[in-house]
C-alpha cells in the first residue's frame, strides 16, 4: 500500500504543503487535546496543587526532549535530501542508523531521569508546596520519554516521505488510550499526579510501537528489519551535523522557559503556577498550524534540494511563513477573545483565571513573532545549515530574556513584566534571523 502521495519537488507548492500540514495540524490538535484532558482532570479532580506540580515540570521536560528532537529533525533533513534525489541505498542507511540512536539514547535518558528529576527541580525554586508532587510526576515521565524519543526519530522518517496521517492515527489511538486512563487513574483511584503521569507513559509506549511495526512493515528503502538495525558512521555524522545544532535550538527555547518558570517561581505562590500552566494549555493550541507548516518548511526544502529544485527554496519558505504566521494571528485571537471561559476549564477559582489571562496576551498575542522566527530557522535546516540558526536562537533569545529578567524584571516585579520577555525576545531573534536567512540562501542557492 502506498502511503506517500505527495510529490514535493513537482507540482503546485500551496496544495501539496497543505495536502502534507493538514494531517499534522490534525495530529497537533489532537496532542493538545489529550495534553489538555491531562490537565483538566487534574485540576478538577485533584486540585490547584496537583495542577501547578505538573505544570512545574514542562520546560524541563522540553529541555531534556529538544535534542532528541533535533536529532529527529537531522533524520527528517538527511533522508528527504535522498529520497529527492532517489538515493535508496542513502535513505535506508539513513533510516536503520536512526532507528538504532533513537533506542540507545532513549534507554540512557529513561535511565538518567530517574535521577536528576528532584534536583532539577531544586535548583529551579520550585515551591516547597508542590516539590514532592512534581518530582513523583517528572520521574515517571522521564522514565517512560524512551518511547517519545523513538517515536519522533521514527515520524521523522515518515514525514521524510511525506507520509503524515499513520503518526496522526497512531496518536489519535494513543490519545484516546490516554483519556481514558486519566480518567480511570485520577478520578477513580483518586492518584493524581502519579495517575496522569503513568497515563501518559502507556499511551507514548502504545504510539512508539504502532509507528514500529508500520516501519517493520514498509516495502521501500525506509524499510526497518531489527537483526539489521546498524549504525551508518556517514550518516550518523550527518544526522549529527545537522541535528544536534537544531536540538541546541530548541534546548536554547526550553532553556530560557526554564529561566522564566524560576522566575515565575519566585512568587512562591501556587496560585500563579496553577494559572501559567492552565494558560500554556491553552496556548499550546495555537501552535497547531505553526508546528505543521514550520515541519513542511523543512521536508520541502529538504526534498527539492535533493532533486536540485533550488528554484523552489524561496517560494516554500514564502509560503509557509504566510501560512504559519496566519495562523498564529488568527488562532491566538480566538484564544484570547474567550481566554477567560477556556480557562475555567482548567480551574474554578477567579485569581488563576486572572494569572492565565495575562499570560494569554503577552504571548498568544505575538505567537506568530515566533512563527517568523520558525520558519527561518527551519528552512535554513532544510538547505543544511542548522549551526546558523542556533547560534543565533543562542545569543538572540537566551541573552535577551536572561538582561531583561535580571535588569527589567527587579525593578517592575510583576509578572506581566515576565512575560513580555517573550515577544521582545522574538523580536530581536527574527530580525537577525532575517539577515541570515539570505546568507545561507546565497550561499546555497545562487552561489552553489
Amino acid at each position: 500500500m502506498r502511503h506517500n502521495k505527495i510529490d514535493m519537488v513537482n507540482g503546485p507548492l500551496l496544495k501539496n504543503i497543505f495536502i502534507f500540514s493538514l494531517p499534522l495540524m490534525a495530529t497537533n490538535l489532537l496532542q493538545m487535546l489529550f495534553n489538555a484532558v491531562d490537565t483538566i482532570v487534574v485540576g478538577k479532580f485533584a486540585g490547584e496543587l496537583p495542577l501547578a506540580a505538573v505544570g512545574a515540570t514542562g520546560s524541563i521536560i522540553y529541555l531534556w526532549t529538544s535534542l532528541f528532537q533535533g536529532l529527529a529533525v537531522g533524520t527528517n533533513v538527511l533522508v528527504a535530501r535522498y529520497l529527492g534525489a532517489k538515493n535508496d541505498e542513502g535513505a535506508s542507511k539513513a533510516c536503520y542508523s536512526a532507528i538504532t540512536m533513537g533506542l540507545f539514547c532513549g534507554v540512557a535518558m529513561s535511565i538518567a531521569g530517574i535521577f536528576v528529576a528532584r534536583p532539577i527541580l531544586l535548583l529551579m525554586d520550585t515551591p516547597a508546596d508542590i516539590l514532592d508532587l512534581s518530582t513523583t510526576y517528572l520521574r515517571i515521565y522521564l522514565f517512560g520519554s524512551f518511547s517519545l524519543i523513538t517515536y519522533n526519530f521514527a515520524s521523522g522518517i515518515l514525514r521524510a516521505k511525506g507520509d503524515t496521517k499513520r503518526p496522526m492515527n497512531y496518536l489519535i489511538v494513543a490519545g484516546i488510550v490516554n483519556a481514558i486512563l486519566n480518567v480511570i487513574f485520577v478520578v477513580f483511584f483518586k492518584l493524581s499526579v502519579l495517575g496522569v503521569a503513568v497515563a501518559t507513559v502507556i499511551s507514548s509506549t502504545l504510539s512508539m510501537l504502532l509507528i514500529m511495526r508500520a516501519l517493520l512493515s514498509e516495502t521501500d528503502c525506509t524499510r526497518i528489519e531489527l537483526d539489521k538495525l546498524h549504525i551508518d558512521k556517514d550518516s550518523v555524522k550527518e544526522i549529527l551535523r545537522i541535528g544536534v545544532p537544531s536540538g541546541i535550538q530548541g534546548m536554547a527555547f526550553s532553556f530560557t522557559n526554564m529561566i522564566v518558570q524560576s522566575a515565575i517561581n519566585s512568587f512562591d505562590s501556587s496560585t500563579i503556577v496553577a494559572g501559567n500552566t492552565a494558560a500554556i494549555n491553552i496556548e499550546n493550541f495555537i501552535y497547531i498550524g505553526m508546528m505543521a507548516f514550520s515541519s513542511a518548511a523543512i521536508t520541502f526544502t529538504s526534498q527539492s534540494l535533493g532533486a536540485g529544485r533550488k528554484e523552489r527554496i524561496l517560494k516554500i519558505m514564502f509560503i509557509t511563513m504566510l501560512l504559519d504566521c496566519g495562523s498564529a494571528l488568527l488562532i491566538g485571537s480566538l484564544a484570547y477573545r474567550f481566554g477567560g471561559t477556556l480557562l475555567l476549564l482548567y480551574t474554578d477559582e477567579a485569581p488563576v483565571v486572572a494569572i492565565g489571562m495575562k499570560r494569554l496576551f503577552w504571548i498568544g498575542m505575538f505567537l506568530a513573532l515566533n512563527g517568523m522566527l520558525d520558519i527561518l530557522g527551519n528552512s535554513m535546516c532544510g538547505m543544511g545549515h542548522s549551526t546558523l540558526p542556533a547560534v543565533i536562537m543562542l545569543s538572540g533569545i537566551i541573552v535577551t530574556r536572561m538582561l531583561w529578567l535580571k535588569f527589567v524584571f527587579p525593578v517592575y516585579n510583576t509578572i506581566d513584566v515576565i512575560y513580555m520577555c517573550f515577544p521582545i525576545s522574538w523580536l530581536v531573534t527574527t530580525l537577525i534571523d532575517m539577515v541570515a536567512y539570505f546568507f545561507v540562501y546565497r550561499k546555497v542557492v545562487l552561489y552553489n
